[in-house]
């Protein structure tokens, strides 16, 4: 089979078994499309049969993108997608090898999550005006995202059904449409039922998404994104404030403040605790509480 084909029945797979978003699916596709194109370039062929790749391709095509000044973490990432791809192949009976399995992947520095400090986020909540509909759906939005920790695609998704306020809960639906429940503190709960419970708020309309623009149309990912940025620099904060700072702050102070490491896995939706640990970094706050539990003279 030839790799572009190969490749389609990947992008089927994917689509349909493991029901990745357009999104993510496009980002396999684009590094597989790049991949082929340099195999076909350097072996001066228009297709290249999947069953003549080799691990000396890969790490071809990896060193290619390092001296081309692609960034580590880029490389790893077409790397992992060329990993999954020839699994797919093998598990499926179309190689008899995996040639990407013992390519390694460039050594990436290890990089601490940004995050708020507490006051940081009580700063960024208070900086928005909650008089009027907008307000109310930006707060709602910001205390949403910190209480739960959810993904800023998780958030514009969601709608009416999958949030409880009464129960403080929250049925979200994360990648690979894998469901978690999530929970909703009780100011993140207040800032909710300000917003939907507003006489301007229409619950009508062909869309369910609780968050919407002014044209009643789901507010988009990019959108949201914007809005906290405005925010954070209205707030006066040092740093830019995304969506998944929050997310990053609501680890972090789960963490310090003694919630274990496996619920708070769950909660983050992270299939791996390895992918949890990273909050695991010591603050000034944990390392207090350490040093006056541990020392005899503090």
């Amino acid at each position: 089979m030839m790799l572009g084909d190969a490749a389609d029945v990947f992008a089927r797979y994917l689509r349909s078994e493991k029901q990745y978003s357009a999104h993510t699916l496009r980002n396999y596709m684009q590094d597989l499309a790049q991949f082929a194109a340099f195999t076909s370039a350097a072996r001066e062929d228009a297709e290249v049969a999947v069953g003549a790749i080799g691990a000396a391709d890969i790490r071809a095509f990896a060193g290619q993108l390092m001296v081309a000044g692609v960034a580590r973490r880029s490389v790893a990432r077409k790397l992992s997608t060329l990993r999954s791809f020839f699994k797919f192949l093998f598990r499926k009976g179309m190689l008899d090898k995996q040639p990407a399995a013992g390519v390694r992947t460039p050594k990436l520095p290890r990089q601490l999550p940004r995050f708020l400090t507490v006051n940081d986020v009580d700063r960024l909540c208070r900086v928005v005006d909650d008089g009027t509909l907008q307000g109310r759906r930006d707060r709602a939005i910001i205390e949403v995202l910190y209480s739960t920790g959810m993904r800023v695609s998780e958030l514009a998704a969601l709608t009416h059904a999958q949030v409880d306020v009464r129960a403080g809960v929250i049925r979200v639906v994360g990648k690979g449409k894998k469901e978690r429940l999530v929970m909703l503190g009780g100011a993140a709960g207040t800032a909710l039922n300000a917003y939907v419970r507003d006489p301007a708020y229409t619950h009508r309309g062909q869309h369910d998404a609780i968050f919407r623009n002014r044209f009643d149309m789901p507010l988009g990912m990019l959108s949201i994104e914007r809005m906290i940025v405005r925010a954070g620099t209205a707030a006066g904060l040092a740093e830019r404030v995304t969506p998944h700072m929050l997310r990053h702050s609501f680890a972090t102070h789960m963490l310090d403040a003694g919630a274990d490491l496996r619920s708070v896995q769950e909660l983050l939706g992270h299939a791996s605790l390895s992918t949890t640990q990273i909050y695991t970094h010591i603050t000034p706050a944990r390392m207090k509480r350490a040093y006056d539990a541990a020392h005899p003279r503090h």
